[in-house]
């Protein structure tokens, strides 16, 4: 169907903008043609505020759309940095809106969800961006008030467009299952990027908070934020547990001194130093000093900063994140200079010059009164060094060696533990972990690295490792030893060539940088058996090199693995067999829907559940983390669950949070993550209602009966 005069109809309507752009600027109002694909048409009708709006039902079907098309060939929206729609949803829940803008062989795409009520006015920025951009992860909740005008700004955009020759704008509903009517009004473009500043403009107050939100554990004063820090916590149940927090009242297993692993029954279980079982509840990152975000360029996000002289010089510093090395961290914008850490300054402001120390004991209470045992990675040292509850070390190695890339690459390359500098920068690594800690029993053990990149991404992402590694140049210690492998396998190259499909008449082929290896397939099975046998050999030579190593500075405590977060079976089932526990970083709603349970039983070995977490965006940061549910109440059931399922499962002895306090509402330092995944707030107050769950949860699993 076509419409002539739609935009003269509906769009003329001026769009005033907010004091942020140029003053009394309206929209340049847009002339063309509507087509309508699976949409149907109904009447215009006025708005509670006047203003003209039709009507457009998106029809149920695999993409329909309302296609608007310039009257003279092309838009010229040279110097134009927005288009402004005016949009209002006329169904009861949320409806995602996309927007494709199109120019000869280009297109800038964004996709929103325009909520339910009242009109408001659709902003789409004419050049690719995202909260990325801005320094965060997540960008802010929409609709937002600019100045009395209620906006819906699209805060990712991709693609590309020639402002120049725009030759369309398409807006429909994705795959609706049923109908979904939404009404618009006028349309039109704007110069500068004036909504996007508008948006992020004044977000955090002088707490680290989100300005524009409420929640029950949000403050406004100092006398508040002391009165909800000070509130003391649940008391710790007197619970029939050894000094470790072993459980008292189950049989008296082997007694050697240091935490072990144990099978008993058919079910495996970390054994306290004293003979007990153990089942570890932890939380990561129990510090203070990591909720540092940058304000360096980007001051208009605050608004009530103290000053960075006299009592708040401690709160402010300098860094630089930019690691071009890893994705984590690519794209993301303020990422260096100045940075203000919120909640340390919140500890000063509850307790003074001797925040530290009082942080420490409440946080200890805290942890104890909810029903956890354990101390996880990247926490304070001085915790464990307490001995109220067990902890755990990082084995961070980090050196000049050589590293492979996966496809993965998210925090890097894999290391190439074929180069000996590997094993010289893992003794360095595994010496500086047990400094002053081999000797002490309240140590569960220790995690070595973090999330490296097993394997890739897609269908063929297990063979990522194997893949990169033959793309490396000829330099490359892995490269070598993988051909080496090949070589003794097959006679010549042109044996290699057959079984895996491939013209090969020289080994020298093999050594040329950014050689494409064949990808598995079933004509050639050699492939896929080759690929798995170097997987395996080249996770046996890490896990291997790293078990030595902390045999030899420390033989008493557990090598808990390498905190899995992709994977590959031969990765798992070497770390099985050099390693006392396999850990996974297991973000998912159960722990066996990220871990492969099957092979897990096959191996017959312990696992620890090292990361795991569930987040809402309804306590002030923007983003949910990596596995987000609806709500902070769901938060706790979520938890609930999660933890009901590791008991009941014989092979996992442990779950441990990620993490202790929320992230920062404009972003951590690392890569812009701002997650509301925390015990606690910004504020270092507890998030009452799932706290109260969590303890829940954890005091069940702890009983004779919970496992």
């Amino acid at each position: 169907m076509n419409m002539r005069a739609w935009v003269a109809c509906l769009c003329l309507s001026s769009l005033t903008i907010g004091p942020a752009a140029v003053a009394d600027a309206v929209p340049r109002d847009l002339a063309g043609t509507v087509r309508l694909e699976q949409v149907r048409q109904g009447g215009v009708e006025r708005a509670a505020d006047g203003v003209a709006q039709r009507r457009y039902t998106f029809e149920p079907a695999a993409h329909p759309w309302l296609v608007v098309t310039p009257d003279n060939v092309a838009w010229d929206w040279w110097g134009q940095g927005e288009l402004h729609v005016r949009v209002q949803n006329a169904m009861p829940w949320a409806v995602t809106l996309d927007v494709e803008i199109d120019s000869p062989g280009q297109r800038l795409q964004a996709r929103v969800g325009v909520p339910a009520g009242p009109a408001q006015t659709l902003v789409i920025p004419l050049q690719a961006t995202s909260p990325r951009a801005q320094g965060m992860q997540d960008g802010p909740p929409m609709p937002f008030d600019d100045a009395g005008r209620l906006t819906l700004l699209a805060t990712t955009v991709h693609g590309t467009l020639d402002s120049r020759d725009v030759r369309a704008i398409r807006l429909g509903v994705p795959a609706p299952h049923s109908a979904q009517t939404l009404l618009f009004g006028a349309m039109g473009t704007l110069p500068g990027e004036n909504t996007v500043h508008a948006a992020y403009a004044g977000i955090v107050d002088r707490y680290g908070q989100y300005t524009r939100g409420r929640w029950p554990e949000k403050i406004d004063s100092d006398a508040a934020l002391r009165t909800a820090v000070r509130a003391a916590a649940d008391r710790a149940d007197a619970a029939m547990t050894d000094a470790y927090g072993g459980q008292l009242d189950g049989p008296l297993l082997d007694r050697t001194g240091w935490f072990h692993v144990q099978e008993v029954n058919g079910r495996w279980t970390l054994v306290t130093p004293a003979g007990h079982a153990f089942f570890s509840l932890g939380v990561n990152a129990v510090n203070a000093d990591g909720r540092r975000s940058y304000i360096e360029g980007r001051e208009f996000m605050f608004t009530d900063l103290p000053p960075d002289h006299g009592e708040w010089t401690a709160f402010y510093g300098r860094g630089d994140s930019r690691r071009p090395e890893q994705r984590a961290s690519q794209g993301i914008g303020y990422d260096h200079g100045r940075w203000f850490d919120f909640y340390t300054a919140n500890l000063y402001r509850v307790d003074g010059s001797g925040w530290l120390a009082a942080w420490r004991a409440r946080t200890l209470d805290r942890l104890q009164a909810w029903g956890f045992n354990t101390i996880g990675n990247w926490s304070d040292a001085a915790l464990g060094q307490a001995h109220r509850l067990p902890y755990t070390r990082s084995i961070n190695i980090a050196g000049d060696y050589a590293s492979v890339a996966s496809g993965y690459d998210y925090w890097g390359r894999m290391p190439d533990p074929f180069d000996p500098r590997f094993a010289a920068a893992t003794e360095t690594a595994v010496a500086k972990a047990s400094a002053g800690v081999a000797g002490d029993p309240y140590l569960l053990g220790y995690f070595a690295d973090n999330e490296l990149a097993w394997a890739g991404e897609g269908p063929q992402g297990r063979w990522g490792l194997a893949l990169g590694t033959l793309a490396g140049d000829a330099r490359s210690p892995a490269k070598q030893a993988f051909i080496a492998m090949l070589r003794a396998q097959y006679a010549t190259p042109e044996a290699l060539g057959v079984a895996w499909g491939i013209p090969l008449r020289s080994w020298d082929t093999l050594e040329v940088a950014g050689y494409p290896a064949p990808r598995p397939d079933e004509a050639h099975p050699a492939i896929a058996r080759d690929y798995s046998r170097w997987l395996r050999t080249y996770a046996d030579t890490y896990f291997r090199t790293v078990a030595e190593a902390i045999r030899r500075h420390d033989p008493h405590h557990l090598f808990l693995g390498g905190r899995f977060a992709v994977y590959t079976p031969e990765a798992v089932t070497s770390c099985a067999r050099y390693c006392d526990v396999v850990s996974f970083n297991a973000y998912a709603d159960l722990p066996q829907h990220h871990f492969d349970a099957v092979l897990m039983r096959a191996l017959d070995r312990p696992v620890l559940i090292s990361e795991f977490h569930f987040g809402s965006s309804d306590r002030g940061p923007f983003g949910a983390g990596v596995v987000p549910v609806a709500n902070e109440l769901e938060r706790g059931a979520a938890y609930a669950r999660y933890l009901a399922a590791a008991t009941a499962n014989p092979q996992v002895v442990g779950v441990h949070w990620f993490e202790y306090t929320d992230q920062p509402v404009t972003g951590r330092l690392l890569d812009g993550e701002n997650n509301h995944i925390g015990l606690v707030g910004i504020t270092d107050i507890p998030f009452g209602g799932f706290v109260r769950a969590v303890r829940a949860a954890n005091l069940a699993a702890a009983a004779p009966n919970g496992r």
